[in-house]
């Protein structure tokens, strides 16, 4: 994993904790194994997945670069707390690039205070929920959203977070 600050905001979660989150999510996955969805388009951890199977990075921004982002690639306005981009190379062999998570660091602190969370959870669901965005999972429809919010509950249990819902 690559982790990349490019943020003014203090109080940012640690290497340790993010390898630490999406650690856990390819682990509870990895036991739930049939409802990870398939990827057509890039590696996903298996049973056997050893941490450097995977490469990702994590970049925590500012508010001006994650509304860049979200209005080039997500046709929105404003910001947003997370966007994730999954690769879409699937023909290297021996390249398991899963894809980028980006984290804008002041939306995610208002957040958590606007909906009385701890703050190092809110980090953690959201490295969770980005991290299952790039292994295709997604909450376009009630279903999805559904298995998505169970997911990241059961993760963040594991982790030791309250259900963030």
């Amino acid at each position: 994993m690559e982790l990349q600050y490019a943020s003014t905001e203090t109080g940012l979660p640690t290497y340790e904790d993010i390898y630490a989150w999406i650690d856990t999510t390819f682990n509870v996955l990895n036991r739930q194994g049939p409802r990870i969805p398939p990827r057509e388009t890039g590696p996903h951890p298996g049973p056997n997945h050893r941490d450097s199977d995977i490469e990702l990075t994590v970049r925590i921004v500012d508010e001006e670069e994650i509304v860049h982002l979200n209005g080039r690639y997500r046709g929105r306005e404003g910001p947003t707390n997370v966007l994730s981009f999954p690769y879409r190379i699937s023909d290297l062999p021996g390249v398991n690039l899963l894809g980028d998570i980006v984290v804008c660091a002041s939306v995610v602190k208002r957040e958590a205070g606007v909906q009385h969370k701890e703050l190092h959870g809110h980090w953690a669901h959201m490295i969770v929920h980005g991290t299952l965005h790039l292994l295709g999972f997604d909450h376009l429809s009630e279903a999805q959203g559904a298995q998505m919010e169970s997911l990241e509950t059961v993760v963040l249990a594991h982790l030791g977070f309250s259900d963030p819902y």
